[in-house]
Parts: structure tokens; sequence; C-alpha cells
């Protein structure tokens, strides 16, 4: 069995940046082992593979150690075969997923818009795990229902972050999103999930679900669009905006390899 593989560079204008997510397109589901077997070779932070399915395509995510509900990166990834390599001529794809209908539409200067699921957090007394895991005193901790979003004063503060991962793993929560206000961006973000495999991922589009409602509410920008940066050691750029229940999360990708998988 051949099957196509992808690896693009999400939320980056070229190789070397941004996040790195493989793409398996398929004709028809394989089981689940295979598919995770195939993400754990691939040992990147997510691997996605879609099937069509009528005008669009069902889209599922794996980490190295088990399939997550939502993936920006990979879907932005995803995304860009689809309207590169595959369907030029469509100006968006449309995906079924565990998190419902995502849509992705071409935007301007080669981005490509995400629309995604909003998902705000509230306050939330923060675990001791998570502070002895941090290493750092945050100055609020909410929760989403997937996440942990721990703010910071300065982003100097979330780039100093050394996190002890064995600590962190054992929390009730998928990530811990550390944020806080940008220098060169209106806010700065970096996750950890070392429960799902990932100790860092380096851009994180559904960490911005929780990020955009939160930052859009605390700057004051209603629907203004927002530019985030993930200030991890590969970096990328995201512009956001919050629609109530709804977030759009645009980036460009930059293809790295394409080749086939021998089963």
């Amino acid at each position: 069995m051949k099957i196509p593989l992808y690896q693009l560079d999400a939320f980056a204008d070229r190789p070397f940046e941004g996040n790195p997510a493989a793409v398996c397109p398929l004709d028809a589901w394989l089981d689940d082992a295979t598919l995770q077997k195939i993400a754990a070779e691939n040992n990147l932070s997510e691997t996605a593979f879609f099937v069509p399915e009528g005008a669009g395509f069902g889209l599922r995510w794996f980490t190295p150690v088990s399939e997550v509900d939502l993936c920006g990166h990979a879907t932005l990834a995803s995304a860009w075969v689809i309207l590169n390599q595959m369907g030029p001529e469509r100006e968006d794809v449309r995906f079924a997923t565990r998190s419902g209908e995502l849509i992705v539409r071409r935007g301007e200067d080669g981005r490509l818009v995400m629309d995604f699921p909003a998902k705000p957090a509230v306050p939330r007394a923060a675990p001791r795990a998570l502070i002895e895991g941090l290493g750092a005193e945050p100055i609020e901790v909410l929760a989403s229902d997937r996440d942990y979003l721990v703010l910071f004063a300065a982003e100097d503060d979330v780039r100093k972050l050394k996190p002890h991962f064995a600590r962190l793993r054992g929390l009730d929560r998928l990530g811990i999103i550390a944020s806080a206000p940008g220098v060169s961006a209106d806010f700065v973000s970096r996750f950890f999930a070392p429960s799902v495999g990932v100790r860092e991922d380096p851009v994180t589009g559904s960490a911005h679900c929780t990020l955009v409602p939160y930052w859009a509410a605390r700057l004051g920008c209603g629907d203004a669009s927002l530019e985030a940066r993930q200030i991890s050691a590969r970096g990328g750029t995201l512009f956001c905006r919050h629609l109530g229940e709804r977030v759009t999360i645009a980036g460009r990708a930059a293809l790295y390899l394409c080749g086939e998988i021998s089963l």
C-alpha cells in the first residue's frame, strides 16, 4: 500500500519556521491502530489524515501517542494540500471533525483563514502542580474545557519559562497555554502538552480558540484583527479575529517535502 505524505511548516512563510505537520490523504479510513503507528513513525506533534466525504472531507489528527479532538496547524496544512495540490480551483474546504465542521478559506496575501469554535476560559484556582511545573508564579490562571490559560505580566516572563514536564503531565487539562502582552505583536504565547506526548508545540492554532476571546476582551478589540506570535524556538505568526462563538485564525504554510509511505 502506498500513502501520499506531505510535510508542511504551518504558520510560516518559509521552511524551518512555524510548526511542522504531516498530512496523509486517504481514499478511505485505515484502522485506528495503523493511523496511530503512522503518526508515531512521523514523530511530529501532529499527523493529519483526511478522506473525501461528500463535497468536503473527514479530518482526524494524531500526536505520536494519541488522537486529539482539535488541531490548528495540521488543519491549515491539510487545507494547503487540498487547495494547492489537489483542487487549485477551490476557494474553500470544509472538514468534518470531532469538533464539528471546520471551514478554511483562501485569504489575503497567501494566507489561509480557518473558522474554528471559540473556547473561552474562566478564572480557576491554580493547582499546585501547575505552578510547580511551570516554575514561575503567574498573575492569573484560567481554564477552558480543554486547556489551562496562564497569564504573565510580560513577554519575557513567557520566553524564560523552563517547565518541569513530569509535574505538568498529570494535570486535568490537555495543555497549558502561557501568554502575555506582546512587544511586536498584540500578544504572545507558548503551549505545553506533555500529557499527549508533546512537550512544547512550536505553534498551536487550537490554543488560539481560547487566547483570542481572552485578548479581544482584555484589549477591547471587538472583532478587530489581532496579531499573535508564538514564541517557541521555531516561532510562528497568526492573524486572528473574535466572532462571538467562533474565531478565525489565519496564517501561511510552506511545503517542506512530499513523498509516500509504503505499508
